[in-house]
């Protein structure tokens, strides 16, 4: 019996970038070169994968990007958080883990207490936890929020997706970069204003600061699909028009393996070559089964 054997290499999106082996990373804090993740509630349909990105592949330098999603049975949320370590902080991607995890557990306890998430608190548990990380890797006496910035400072998305009568509800904040939209029909609507550009430069407030907390979201209705990533997905995606715009959308229309997600996010772009993590909740239809390869 013979299998047919699918092919693995990146997907070229207009101008691919060079093809290369990829160098181990040449640090002492073990990051897989890729993450991927799948899983349906009752609900909701989740996908999520994060990759090392082209440069810091070529240059042997660990993926800087962190995620995680869980379920919260009680409510049937899901919740999520995304991270981009600042990549001239040296220990950018302890940082970001650090800050996932704190945000996720921050949220599903205030799911446990009375079903709400607070988010100013939230983005506050985050920003200690990498203040506290800091000073354990660094073996500071007292806990140094400077410091930690210089080392490990990151960007973090996070939110949840409820399931409501009227449709799931989407809650999120973000602090630094990145983007969230909703996709339909093809068309991407954003939920952030966009980020800074090389016209429109500005500085990227990331964790450990605490700027004003601002809540955003909506209801997904059907056909629609809640796409959030990191800079690696936000920049070359721009305002969704272009070639990168129309790859996702075609690859984001149902919900596709999780080995399948995380290849279609490691696609080829000329100079798009950062770290990219990409999560997609689609509203459960009851009667969907394409799961297509």
């Amino acid at each position: 019996m013979s299998f047919e054997e699918p092919h693995w290499g990146s997907i070229a999106v207009g101008t691919p970038g060079a093809d290369f082996e990829p160098r181990p990373a040449s640090s002492a804090w073990y990051r897989p070169d890729t993450v991927a993740d799948g899983w349906a509630t009752d609900d909701l349909i989740v996908r999520l994968a994060a990759v090392r990105g082209y440069a810091h592949r070529y240059e042997g330098l660990p993926r800087q990007d962190d995620a995680a999603a869980v379920h919260h049975p009680v409510t049937g949320s899901v919740v999520f958080a995304i991270a981009d370590g600042v990549s001239s902080t040296p220990l950018a991607h302890i940082g970001a883990t650090a800050a996932c995890r704190a945000a996720v557990t921050a949220v599903l306890s205030g799911l446990d207490d009375d079903g709400r998430a607070r988010w100013p608190d939230v983005v506050e548990r985050a920003a200690w936890q990498v203040v506290r990380q800091a000073g354990l890797v660094l073996g500071l006496d007292s806990p140094d929020p400077e410091r930690a910035e210089r080392q490990m400072a990151t960007t973090l998305i996070t939110g949840l997706v409820r399931p409501c009568p009227d449709g799931p509800n989407v809650e999120l904040v973000r602090i630094g970069d990145g983007g969230a939209w909703i996709l339909h029909d093809g068309g991407f609507r954003t939920l952030f204003e966009p980020a800074a550009t090389p016209l429109v430069p500005s500085e990227v407030t990331a964790l450990p600061r605490v700027p004003e907390v601002v809540t955003r979201g909506g209801v997904l209705t059907a056909g629609d699909v809640l796409v959030v990533g990191t800079d690696g997905i936000a920049e070359p995606l721009g305002d969704g028009s272009g070639s990168v715009g129309a790859y996702l959308a075609e690859r984001l229309a149902v919900p596709r393996p999780p080995l399948t997600f995380a290849h279609d996010v490691d696609f080829s772009r000329e100079t798009f070559d950062d770290d990219r993590t990409l999560l997609a909740i689609w509203p459960r239809q009851r009667s969907r089964t394409d799961t297509r390869g």
